[in-house]
């Protein structure tokens, strides 16, 4: 089986480990890793049984196919360091959030295969999100093997327009925090209306995670579910109605839009 490598040791290369050995998609001994933090690399080579490499030449030397799970402001300088060993017959995929192709691509050469992957967080539990879109030189089948590998962890789905992964980044990128601020609030209102944490946070749980079941399974869209709880005069609509005194939709699309500006600055190395 040839051998896939992943430069970073980080909470999102553990997830993607962790999701290829469950989907049998890899072997651990045909997995690399390499981090420049030591204590990191040895809590992912203790968890999964993969191998631990110093150098990141060395790792993209042995990997046909290597993940960049490094953070967005490191890029260039990992992109330089490994540039000696990049041939045709290797497939990079990056996860660095906002990077573009174009500097991935310079960084590694101009005959790089590269693909580009916007995934978050709810991947360390296997139910993650992924965006890809690929680069010049990568080849549909590059495209169906990184698919398969974020599916390993979740969902994937290709797109055609690389502009299309700032949005992605501000939306689904960062949206579970969203979501984490939101039920934070939900469980805080409970608190203060007289609630126990511990009855207010198993509250909230079970209505989000129903919540998500009801989209995902009626068939419904969120409008016409939203209808289906909202009573004239009744305590739905009074929570809505003060939700949007306070321009909860208006400042939810602001928020997207501020990530998505924020990743689209990061593209460009700011």
């Amino acid at each position: 089986m040839k051998k896939l490598g992943l430069i970073g040791a980080g909470n999102m290369a553990g997830a993607l480990i962790k999701g290829l050995l469950s989907a049998k998609l890899y072997r651990s001994q045909d997995l690399l890793v390499s981090d420049a933090v030591p204590t990191q690399l040895r809590k992912i080579q203790r968890a999964y049984k993969v191998a631990g490499i110093k150098e990141n030449r060395a790792l993209v030397r042995e990997a046909q196919t290597v993940v960049l799970a490094v953070k967005p402001q490191i890029i260039d300088q990992v992109l330089a360091e490994i540039r000696p060993e990049v041939t045709t017959d290797k497939l990079f995929i990056s996860i660095a959030a906002g990077v573009p192709l174009w500097r991935l691509e310079n960084g590694l050469g101009d005959n790089a295969r590269v693909v580009r992957v916007m995934p978050n967080t709810p991947a360390l539990l296997g139910k993650g999100i992924a965006a890809i879109v690929r680069g010049k030189n990568a080849k549909p089948k590059d495209e169906k093997l990184t698919l398969s590998l974020f599916r390993g962890v979740g969902e994937a789905l290709a797109i055609k327009d690389e502009k299309l992964m700032d949005p992605v980044t501000g939306l689904s990128g960062s949206g579970p925090a969203y979501v984490y601020l939101f039920a934070e609030a939900l469980i805080a209102g409970g608190v203060q209306q007289g609630l126990d944490s511990n009855v207010a946070t198993r509250l909230t749980l079970q209505t989000l995670e129903g919540a998500v079941a009801m989209l995902k399974e009626t068939g419904k869209s969120p409008k016409e579910l939203r209808d289906m709880v909202t009573s004239p005069g009744g305590t739905t609509l009074a929570g809505l109605s003060r939700l949007e005194a306070g321009s909860f939709s208006t400042t939810v699309i602001a928020a997207i839009s501020a990530a998505t500006q924020r990743s689209q600055e990061l593209g460009r190395g700011e």
